[in-house]
């Protein structure tokens, strides 16, 4: 096991580099995963390890301990009531929007192996009646570089899409391959633009959003990380805009004087869409 003082040195690092919280009660979890770095690697202590990663020059093995630290758990339309609000109240919105095309803007920024940012996707086609009529862009972002490589080739087992609604695999997806996984077809896929992101660096993303999932990331931050987190995506919607969140997780800081409950985990932004809206 690490020591105390190792295990506050790695602590003090993850925080300093990714925004992440480690307490001591993970230090037997951070154990079981780093130990397998140190093995694979042959390092004799979490220290010589640090030194490793604190390196500017090894990239490579920081992202293999941003693996290791973090906990992708996902599913198509996981948390459905967030997808059922998408159906409900945005969709029907969306028509009123300006532009032609109208623009409409989703981020999932936590996307993980792409279940979510898929979702998302298959949802407003799903109610969109003329497609045709929105430039229907969806960013989808995870600070783990092997998760988003995953996300982009849009392959999937027979666990993973069984819990899809009726009709949607043989709508959306391609027919299985030679290993029995099905592939998320050509027109879903290219309303989606994957890439690396960290939300605690300076964001290269300028929006406006309708919507941003980000569910189950801030959990790993500490509370002033989140608040930033939350200002940070409160000034990227639009009016009116939707922010959806993990089941554990809870809104504060100055996000929550514009972002206001409108539902479980879900957050709309102050103001009424309008005519104002950017185009771009």
């Amino acid at each position: 096991m690490f020591s105390d003082s190792e295990f506050e040195r790695l602590a003090a690092f993850a925080n300093r580099s990714f925004g992440l919280k480690l307490s001591p009660a993970k230090k037997p979890l951070v154990y079981s995963r780093i130990s397998k770095r140190l093995t694979a690697l042959k390092i004799g202590s979490l220290n010589n390890y640090i030194d490793l990663v604190e390196k500017t020059n090894d990239l490579g093995e920081r992202l293999e301990l941003i693996s290791a630290l973090t906990t992708n758990v996902t599913a198509f339309f996981r948390e459905n009531h967030h997808f059922e609000t998408v159906r409900k109240d945005i969709v029907p919105s969306l028509a009123s929007k300006p532009g032609n095309p109208k623009r409409v803007r989703f981020w999932s920024a936590g996307c993980s192996t792409g279940e979510e940012p898929y979702s998302i996707a298959m949802t407003l086609l799903e109610g969109l009646q003329n497609t045709g009529a929105f430039d229907l862009r969806i960013l989808a972002t995870d600070i783990d570089p092997k998760v988003v490589q995953r996300a982009k080739q849009g392959r999937y087992g027979k666990d993973n899409v069984g819990q899809l609604p009726a009709g949607y695999l043989g709508k959306y997806f391609e027919k299985p391959d030679a290993g029995e996984s099905y592939t998320v077809s050509p027109d879903i896929r290219k309303l989606i633009t994957f890439g690396e992101l960290n939300l605690i660096e300076p964001l290269p993303v300028k929006g406006p959003f309708d919507a941003i999932f980000c569910r189950n990331v801030a959990i790993y931050f500490d509370m002033e990380t989140q608040q930033k987190v939350w200002t940070n995506f409160a000034n990227l919607l639009l009016p009116g805009g939707y922010l959806f969140i993990g089941h554990s997780e809870r809104l504060t800081g100055p996000a929550s004087e514009t972002l206001k409950i409108t539902g479980v985990t879900t957050y709309q932004k102050n103001g009424q869409p309008s005519s104002g809206w950017s185009t771009k």
